[in-house]
């Protein structure tokens, strides 16, 4: 065998185990006893011993040496592999063990906190995870900026300033339309109870619509929702409020943007680095793309709306447009999964400030609540009322996720540049989506960005699809023009 044969041999192998590591936090969050918890602590902890052994193993320093690439697929696999083994090399093994068990732990304990609304019963365990996480960031770093290195693990390529320069272009123009909203008359809200059963009938519907593949994947509960898995398994989750049947709706198709892009990734790179998204902005372009531009389009909307009459009868919208209107109000809110289009980056925004100064040590656990709660009443007028409306309310500092909550905005970013690019390629588009049908923009996508999978950096993926390199632009003015026209601005 050549030296790339068997690298990719070895590769497979691992790519194989970290998918069933996958489908162990899965089960975790949907269907695991509550008495499991330490346990599957222990089992998490014993398999990432096992991928870190292998992502760190000797012999890939002399196989990558020895590789030749012949094409772009094995560069881009070469390249891959290489960072990952520089990553792997730097945490030592116990590190990578303890942070596993440890996040696995709180994951369970915040879930309880949340429930109760008790901050101090999670704190003393995201203190360990901000202390593992952030010594992981230092042996990454080697003398550099730790919340970096941690960036890193998620966007290839993009550092902290270069995020920091985006958002702050991004905030002004959304302050400004946030507050110029929520001055005009508020749309009238959806009314009436909404049965479960009904609402899990549409979002798969819907899921299928916009091409799904349920022989490839599953739909289940969960209080956070989330996508798992790539390839041939690629699950999904929601949740519902009989209430709020957007909420169940959009969390769907959401995740559904993640799974197609997992799904669509051509099938000859299934099990290799390439085989997956690019990167977590890009793979948020696509869920924010889906549940935005699309799913939440006049055209997208009137559709639904025919739908969840036939379904739920009544529930005091009497219009298409009245609908759309409601599908896009911009209202106080605390919740981050649930904020409109205007006001989300703005969540996003807070706790990337946050969760920098928790690596770097100027904020400590134990004042995160006070600091969350004056800094959300500064960007949002008005106070946090409890808890899970506040800073136990997002999964992602419980599992160690330090770095990630950028990618969300990075991912609106790219979605508003992926829609101006697919606009001009679909100019027709709304005569499909008014059908219920995305087939055609889905065929773009998979096209453009899916089948690629990690051929290339987060950057030129998104270059590569639209013919220009990312700014905030297209996102601001699409934005300003949607919303100065549903809200008579």
């Amino acid at each position: 065998m050549s030296a790339y044969a068997e690298l990719m041999a070895f590769q497979r192998q691992t790519e194989a185990l970290a998918q069933i590591a996958g489908r162990l936090g899965w089960d975790q969050e949907t269907m695991m006893p509550a008495g499991a918890a330490e346990q599957r602590a222990e089992e998490i902890a014993a398999l990432e011993t096992v991928l870190h052994a292998r992502r760190s193993d000797p012999r890939l320093a002399g196989w990558i040496e020895d590789a030749v690439a012949l094409d772009e697929v094995s560069h881009a696999n070469l390249r891959l592999i290489r960072r990952q083994h520089d990553r792997a090399v730097r945490v030592p093994a116990h590190l990578a063990a303890e942070i596993a068990r440890v996040t696995s732990l709180a994951q369970g304990i915040w879930a309880g906190a949340r429930r109760s609304e008790d901050v101090a019963a999670f704190l003393p365990i995201l203190s360990d995870v901000v202390r593992l996480r952030r010594e992981e960031g230092q042996a990454l770093a080697r003398g550099g900026d730790p919340y970096d290195a941690l960036l890193a693990g998620y966007e290839p390529g993009t550092t902290t300033g270069q995020l920091q320069a985006m958002f702050g272009a991004l905030r002004p123009r959304l302050v400004a339309l946030r507050a110029a909203v929520l001055e005009a008359p508020e749309p009238a809200p959806l009314r009436g109870t909404f049965p479960e059963a009904g609402q899990i009938a549409l979002a798969t519907e819907i899921a299928r619509a916009f091409g799904y593949d349920l022989n490839r994947g599953r739909i289940d509960k969960a209080v956070h929702p989330f996508s798992s898995g790539s390839g041939n398994d690629v699950r999904i989750t929601t949740r519902t409020d009989p209430a709020d049947p957007f909420n169940c709706l959009y969390s769907t198709i959401h995740e559904v943007g993640h799974a197609a892009y997992e799904q669509g990734v051509a099938g000859v790179h299934l099990l290799t680095p390439v085989g997956q998204g690019a990167s977590m902005g890009v793979h948020e372009s696509q869920s924010r793309i889906l549940e935005n531009q699309i799913g939440r389009s006049r055209a997208f909307t009137g559709w639904i709306f025919g739908r969840m009459r036939s379904l739920f009868g009544d529930f005091g919208i009497d219009s298409a447009e009245a609908f759309h209107r409601a599908v896009n109000r911009v209202a106080r809110g605390y919740i981050r999964t649930e904020a409109d289009e205007v006001q989300y980056n703005l969540h996003v925004l807070l706790r990337f400030d946050l969760e920098q100064a928790l690596m770097r040590g100027d904020l400590t656990t134990g004042d995160l609540e006070a600091a969350w709660n004056d800094r959300f009443r500064s960007d949002f007028g008005y106070a946090v009322d409890r808890p899970s409306n506040g800073v136990l309310q997002d999964v992602h500092w419980a599992v160690g996720l330090f770095g990630y909550f950028p990618t969300y905005t990075l991912g609106n970013v790219h979605a508003g540049c992926l829609h101006a690019a697919m606009r001009h390629d679909l100019p027709d588009l709304d005569a499909d989506l008014a059908r219920g049908d995305p087939s055609r923009a889905m065929q773009w996508l998979r096209a453009r960005v899916h089948q690629h999978g990690s051929l290339r950096l987060p950057r030129a993926t998104i270059a590569h699809a639209t013919g220009h390199d990312p700014d905030e632009g297209p996102l601001l003015d699409y934005l300003e023009a949607k919303f100065t026209d549903l809200y008579a601005l």
